[in-house]
């Protein structure tokens, strides 16, 4: 064989690779495309399913009435989600007002915005029980505030009250349940009640409509980090 016949046969040897490599390139090319493609289908498959059922509970859900949330557990950012809801309300143009039952004399960045809103602030003031150490005093002070409340939760002007940290009231037997929770089923039907703290009793928590319990995973404060203007108060 001829010099030039051996580079014939190498060029059409290589021809034939090249080609083979090409046929097997287009091949994955097209599996990778059908794959792609039914992963997409897949995927509008699942997300069309989840909208139907999403759909069909929206349809389903169409009652209007005044809801009663608790916010409790041992977790942070308990007022701080009801604050945001009164945020949400008056954003709306709608009424809203706040009785705080443990607060002390630090200031409220909350109350500092939404008293310039129109949303009406009813502090019990005293701070926490083992800050005044006077049974006496803090049962005084819980009454004048719950007698706030109660004139609010008569109130049918308002679209939403925030009895903030409420819970602890009905714990020390400060305030009797049963007043909290007669006054909670005789309130305006179309008003919204959102009540904070720690260990909600039972029967409030059966009343309500709504119920999130937020759990302490990690909390800076445990690790010697104190409390912070703009962020925790």
């Amino acid at each position: 064989m001829t010099q030039s016949d051996s580079n014939a046969n190498n060029g059409a040897n290589n021809d034939t690779k090249n080609s083979a490599h090409e046929n097997e390139t287009t091949q994955i090319d097209a599996n990778e495309a059908t794959t792609s493609d039914t992963k997409a289908e897949r995927h509008k498959a699942r997300q069309q399913k989840l909208k139907e059922g999403v759909d069909a509970k929206i349809a389903a859900a169409q009652e209007e009435k005044g809801i009663l949330l608790v916010l409790t557990g041992n977790g942070k950012g308990k007022s701080t989600s009801g604050f945001g809801a009164v945020t949400r309300c008056v954003g709306h143009g709608q009424k809203a007002a706040v009785v705080q039952f443990i607060k002390g004399g630090w200031e409220c960045g909350e109350r500092n915005l939404l008293e310039k809103v129109g949303v009406d602030f009813y502090v019990m003031g005293t701070g926490f029980t083992w800050e005044t150490q006077d049974r006496e005093k803090d049962v005084a002070a819980a009454e004048s505030a719950w007698q706030d409340a109660e004139k609010l939760l008569k109130d049918d002007s308002l679209n939403l009250v925030l009895l903030d940290e409420l819970t602890y009231m009905v714990t020390y037997k400060y305030i009797a349940l049963e007043r909290v929770i007669e006054a909670l089923k005789n309130r305006p039907p179309m008003q919204h009640v959102i009540i904070t703290g720690r260990a909600c009793h039972r029967e409030i928590v059966e009343l309500a409509d709504t119920v999130s319990e937020v759990q302490p995973i990690k909390h800076a404060f445990n690790d010697g980090v104190k409390a912070q203007l703009g962020f925790d108060y």
